[in-house]
């Protein structure tokens, strides 16, 4: 996944950092991502969330908030309104790169955020909020003993997450004035809710406002047992599964024609943890799935293998291709549903005057319905005629070159 570090000017002029996720391929839609109350754009959940949706051709901009992460400026003297204004600055940094984004992601205050943003946002299209509270004061149980010491000396420093933070007064007087059910009433946009029952930091109930004060087009998702920050991996995968699979309802996600000579596009494998096997398996914007290894081979199993893709193109084509000939014949074919099982064998136990080990599929076929004995050994027989069968049968050629993008 390439990515970009620029920055662009904040609401007073700072220089924020920022990064562009983009797709190894065409940019299909473009997202800016919101990350939560004091966090930065770094933190896993929104890296996670962004790669993956990069790889199903989503561009995604995270960005530190004014004073945050490696952006410049005072965070003591930023505000949820001053956030609000930094994504409008994200979003026209991004429409001046014919990048306008029509999908807005926020995570806890974050979410709020993007809520309230969305107003001066014209072209986007679709909202997605993650664990977000439906009133930006929520925040303030974060800091509620150093609250009188505020208001009282104008600013104060808290911890937060183990790290020291200057609160000041207007930061707090803005999240208490700052209501949001008038923006999400008038969103004017599809909405994507997504939130853990669990949630410890901000009760789920503040989804249900949200939801409420929402029109529709509409929708909630539950993460389950995920936590606030959506740490474990496999939360911020689901989630950007999701929130892709939801998106493409709203924002055109059109893929550009495939080029010459692969009428089916080019199905893109990317790896997804540089630690393990896990890797993106991206057909399109439409079509995604996850390859790994067992965790006996070192992998984390959270996908088939590769001889498992390889060994359901070979069920899925034999499946297919028996059904297609059975209706032609208008034979009562029912049902097709194909076993298949790969090993190393001998060659000399396959008797194929080969020496070492070659590949071996065994196909265990299930035929459903009033078939009689012929057309039964008949669709036998088309089995061995399915096109990946023959590929897999055949001496493929496989050419293999070094990408020009580095």
């Amino acid at each position: 996944m390439p990515t970009e570090r620029i920055s662009f000017k904040g609401h007073d002029g700072s220089q924020l950092a920022a990064r562009l996720d983009l797709p190894d391929g065409p940019v299909l839609a473009t997202a800016l991502f919101a990350h939560c109350f004091t966090c930065s754009k770094d933190i896993p959940a929104a890296r996670r969330i962004s790669a993956r949706l990069a790889a199903m051709g989503i561009a995604v901009l995270r960005f530190d908030f004014t004073g945050l992460g490696h952006s410049e400026g005072e965070f003591a003297n930023t505000t949820f309104t001053s956030n609000v204004e930094d994504l409008v600055a994200a979003a026209t940094y991004l429409a001046g790169r014919d990048m306008a984004p029509a999908l807005l992601i926020g995570h806890s205050l974050g979410g709020a955020a993007v809520l309230r943003a969305r107003a001066r946002i014209a072209y986007v299209r679709a909202v997605v909020t993650i664990g977000a509270p439906a009133d930006p004061s929520h925040v303030a149980h974060h800091f509620e003993a150093a609250l009188p010491r505020i208001r009282a000396e104008g600013a104060a420093e808290v911890c937060l997450g183990g790290r020291p933070f200057r609160i000041g007064r207007q930061f707090v007087q803005d999240i208490t004035e700052s209501a949001l059910q008038p923006a999400i009433a008038d969103l004017r946009a599809a909405l994507l809710v997504l939130h853990a029952p669990r949630d410890e930091t901000v009760s789920i109930d503040n989804a249900a406002q949200i939801f409420v004060a929402a029109k529709h087009p509409k929708s909630f998702v539950t993460l389950d047992d995920a936590d606030h920050l959506i740490s474990r991996p496999r939360d911020a995968e689901y989630a950007a599964e999701v929130i892709a699979a939801w998106a493409g309802r709203y924002v055109d996600l059109t893929p550009p024609a495939p080029p010459p000579g692969a009428p089916e596009g080019i199905v893109r494998v990317t790896e997804a943890d540089a630690e393990g096997f896990l890797q993106d398996v991206q057909a399109g914007p439409d079509h995604h799935a996850l390859a790994d290894e067992p965790l006996s081979y070192g992998g984390t199993d959270r996908g088939m293998s590769p001889y498992g893709f390889v060994s359901a193109g070979l069920g899925a084509c034999t499946s297919m291709t028996i059904r297609m000939y059975a209706r032609r014949k208008g034979w009562p074919l029912e049902g097709v549903s194909v076993d298949v099982c790969h090993d190393k064998v001998h060659a000399q136990d396959a008797d194929t005057g080969a020496s070492g080990k070659i590949d071996s599929f065994t196909r265990v076929i299930k035929l459903s319905g009033p078939l009689d004995t012929e057309q039964r050994q008949r669709l036998l027989e088309i089995a061995d005629k399915c096109p990946v069968h023959r590929t897999l049968e055949a001496n493929a050629r496989i050419v293999t070159r070094l990408s020009s993008d580095v």
